[in-house]
C-alpha cells in the first residue's frame, strides 16, 4: 500500500483501530527523497536570562543584560527548539557559521 491508496481509501469512523499498514521497503525508498527535503530550524541558542516586566520595559538601545552561559562555553544547539548537541561560533566566510562539537547519542538517523 503507498501513500496515494492510503489517501484514497475511505475513513473507517468505527471505535475498534486497527494497526496501519506495514510499508515495504520499496514504499520506503519512495517516501525517503520526500523526508529528507522536510525543512527544520536549527538554531545556536547562546544563553538565556530571566528578567522582570518592568526590566523588560527599561531595555533600551545600550542596554546590556547578562546571560546564564560563561565566555568560552560551548553553545547549545536546538532543532525545532530540541536541544541536540553543543557548538560554537565560527566565522565562515563573510558570515557566522557553527562548529559542532558533540552531537547527543539519541539523534534519530536519516538512513530511511
Amino acid at each position: 500500500m503507498d501513500l496515494q491508496d492510503l489517501l484514497d481509501s475511505p475513513v473507517d469512523t468505527g471505535a475498534e483501530l486497527s494497526p496501519p499498514p506495514v510499508a515495504s521497503a520499496a514504499a520506503a525508498h519512495r517516501l525517503s527523497p520526500f523526508l529528507h527535503r522536510i525543512p527544520v530550524t536549527l538554531t545556536l541558542e547562546a544563553g538565556s536570562a530571566r528578567i522582570t516586566l518592568q526590566e523588560l520595559a527599561e531595555l533600551g538601545t545600550d542596554s546590556v543584560v547578562p546571560l546564564d552561559t560563561m565566555v568560552g562555553e560551548p553553545l547549545t544547539i536546538k532543532v525545532n527548539g530540541t536541544a541536540i548537541g553543543k557548538g560554537e561560533v565560527v566565522v565562515s566566510g563573510e558570515a557566522y557559521g557553527l562548529k559542532v562539537l558533540e552531537l547527543h547519542a539519541e539523534l534519530p538517523s536519516l538512513d530511511l
